[in-house]
């Protein structure tokens, strides 16, 4: 139980002393998820945006999380920004973040090319936007306050804009592995709208685990990637080998029950399975939010 339940439930208590024991008690709430389907889930984004966006309302889902690439293909194609934003409203979908790899920690000339993604991603209405150490030379440990410095930075540009950046960690990267780290960077901006990404898959492949999440609070999680992965060593696996949630070895339901307690979460499945590629996208999109529906349902 958190501080804030923790509260609550004191409050209440005298009420329910005076109400007596023979009254009902309260039903628990549903739990504060909306779902979201990352586009490269379904056929790696091969479809194009349009496309995507059609199969994920179609599956059902709240919102999409798309590709800053695939946006500017579908506009290099001839379809223009206003069409693209009509057709995300049409479908009552949200646009919940964005994927790019913009090298925003390597200097001016990726921190511009952050503001160049955001200025496109507003005009459709997108919400966020990863911000992982894409471009980070490997060479020297990464200077956690200097990089807090610059996410401080970023994070005016996102208010700027609109498009707010999560701070994301990829668990084999060299630089920026571990769940430590970026709560490190995020509390070195000291900024109120700071927020990491978290991912089932990158949590277990940088060593991370799973226990840090229930020290964070729910304010520092908007998005958060949800996928499994098999039972084999985690210096051995890579991207492809994520599978739908509920079909691996992750604590998945104990993960959402953590999530669960901080407040709502947006749910993004993000898989880059190459066998799942193969398969109808409309399917592969039904299935994976039926899964991740299951395993919401099993929340403690």
């Amino acid at each position: 139980m958190n501080r804030r339940r923790f509260v609550m439930s004191a409050a209440a208590a005298p009420a329910a002393a005076v109400i007596g024991s023979g009254c009902s008690t309260a039903e628990k709430p549903e739990p504060a998820f909306r779902f979201c389907l990352n586009t490269s889930t379904i056929n790696g984004g091969e479809i194009g945006l349009l496309k995507s966006m059609e199969i994920a309302a179609q599956a059902g889902y709240d919102g999409v999380e798309i590709w800053v690439r695939d946006l500017k293909a579908c506009l290099d194609s001839g379809h223009s920004l206003s069409e693209i934003e009509q057709r995300i409203k049409d479908h009552g979908l949200a646009v919940e973040s964005a994927i790019g790899f913009a090298p925003w920690l390597t200097g001016k000339a990726g921190f511009d090319q952050m503001r160049d993604d955001m200025q496109l991603l507003s005009a459709v209405g997108c919400r966020r936007i990863a911000a992982p150490p894409a471009g980070v030379p490997s060479d020297a440990p990464l200077d956690l306050f200097k990089a807090g410095e610059a996410y401080a930075e970023l994070l005016e540009l996102g208010r700027e804009t609109g498009v707010m950046p999560q701070l994301e960690f990829w668990g084999a990267s060299q630089v920026l592995w571990h769940l430590g780290q970026a709560l490190m960077i995020a509390a070195a901006a000291n900024d109120p709208d700071a927020r990491i990404l978290p991912d089932v898959y990158h949590l277990f492949r940088g060593g991370s685990g799973f226990n840090g999440l229930k020290m964070l609070s729910g304010q520092l999680i908007d998005i958060f990637h949800m996928n499994d992965y098999p039972d084999k060593a985690r210096e051995e696996q890579n991207d492809a080998d994520r599978v739908y949630p509920g079909d691996g070895v992750a604590p998945v339901v104990q993960i959402l029950t953590d999530l669960n307690a901080g407040g709502p979460t947006v749910l993004s499945l993000e898989l880059f399975n190459r066998e799942y590629w193969k398969h109808d996208p409309l399917t592969v999109a039904e299935t994976g939010l039926r899964k991740m529906r299951t395993a919401v349902s099993g929340i403690k």
